[in-house]
């Protein structure tokens, strides 16, 4: 994109080193972030067979401090915040009064009454609004600024970032964190998570020592990747995205994410539409779709059964691991079950389609070593 374009973007503290690696940076979300480096495939490859690293520092994210942070994000949370316990983490929709999804958090309960809540570059502004809006007893800090994140993800992640790491990353299961540890020499906390489909680490640093930590994973031989890869790899795990798979006007039920709501012997936001909705039934559900031959199915494109418009796409792609083209949309309850043929208008001509099972992609566990 044009100089003058970038120049009103938002950078990372890593945007100089995109640079130097000739990354080819786009406008997301207001930041100015690399798109793919060597090119999609490869990079999407890479994660899938060794390990590969994302700056995702434009993410927002926020400290929950305080007597009453728990308490807080109980009448906030979908997910019940209360079963966490120290180091662990939870996925969780963010809910409006009308059950409708507001951004999709990982909450990690570092210790006691002190959470970091991370969500969507896109939504930070509405995430900070309404949780000062409806904290009580504790502190809400947006921390987006001052913390970097890279994601270090693939097969490979804990053998390769074990070397670089103070903490004995084997003892970390998935959705736990190492609250306080060094990576490369730098202060971090240490996360189990991702956005990929495979094993891996997200590490949090101060904004201004993020540098040292993307060059030491560099040196130790992880690729580089950039939104675009991490778009397919996400795709391809079944993982959301906010914005396209979900909004204001979709609910957990209707986007598959019903396992997320704890509605029993909780009081929280959005909870009366959601245990309506519960009894009542959805009108619609997301489902996975397998797209015959290599036409690709994009966002907004109409899903058809029997020539009659039935539901839409939301995301789409050919899936470079899978060798499939693949996408997910809406369509109504009766034509969800796995197996159910549909078309998707491709070009203006209906492009056969099945429903299927998701996720696309489920990586086989290594066997356990000291590295996790």
């Amino acid at each position: 994109m044009g100089e003058s374009a970038l120049e009103a973007l938002r950078r990372t503290p890593l945007y100089e080193h995109h640079v130097r690696l000739k990354a080819r940076i786009v406008e997301f979300a207001g930041w100015a972030m690399p798109l793919q480096y060597e090119g999609i495939v490869a990079e999407h490859r890479a994660v899938r067979s060794g390990c590969g690293i994302f700056d995702v520092s434009h993410m927002a994210e926020f400290w929950i401090e305080g007597p009453q942070a728990l308490r807080t994000l109980d009448r906030l949370l979908c997910n019940d915040p209360k079963r966490l316990a120290d180091c662990q983490g939870m996925y969780t929709p963010l809910c409006n009064e009308r059950g409708g999804i507001l951004d999709d958090l990982v909450v990690l309960r570092v210790w006691g009454e002190r959470f970091l809540v991370v969500g969507n570059a896109s939504r930070r502004e509405v995430d900070g609004a309404w949780l000062r809006t409806h904290a009580h007893g504790c502190r809400v800090r947006d921390a987006t600024e001052q913390t970097a994140l890279v994601a270090v993800q693939g097969p490979l992640a804990a053998e390769l970032l074990q070397p670089l790491v103070e903490a004995d990353l084997g003892s970390v299961r998935y959705y736990h964190c190492v609250p306080e540890t060094r990576v490369a020499g730098v202060r971090a906390l240490v996360s189990r998570t991702g956005y990929t489909g495979e094993d891996g680490f997200e590490v949090f640093t101060p904004w201004e020592e993020a540098g040292r930590v993307w060059e030491a994973l560099l040196e130790a031989g992880a690729v580089p990747c950039g939104l675009g890869a991490r778009d397919t790899l996400r795709l391809e795990a079944g993982y959301l995205l906010y914005g396209q798979d979900m909004d204001e006007e979709t609910t957990p039920w209707e986007a598959g994410l019903g396992w997320t709501v704890k509605l029993e012997g909780r009081t929280f936001i959005g909870r009366e539409a959601l245990w309506r909705q519960r009894e009542e039934g959805v009108r619609r559900r997301l489902v996975g779709l397998e797209v015959r031959g290599r036409a690709i199915a994009r966002p907004g494109a109409p899903i058809l059964r029997d020539g009659t418009n039935v539901g839409v796409v939301t995301s789409g792609s050919w899936g470079p691991w899978v060798q499939k083209s693949i996408a997910l949309g809406y369509v109504p309850p009766s034509l969800a079950q796995p197996g159910t043929q549909v078309q998707v208008e491709i070009r203006g001509r209906g492009v056969p389609a099945e429903v299927v099972k998701l996720p696309f992609y489920r990586r086989i566990p290594r066997t356990k070593s000291s590295a996790g």
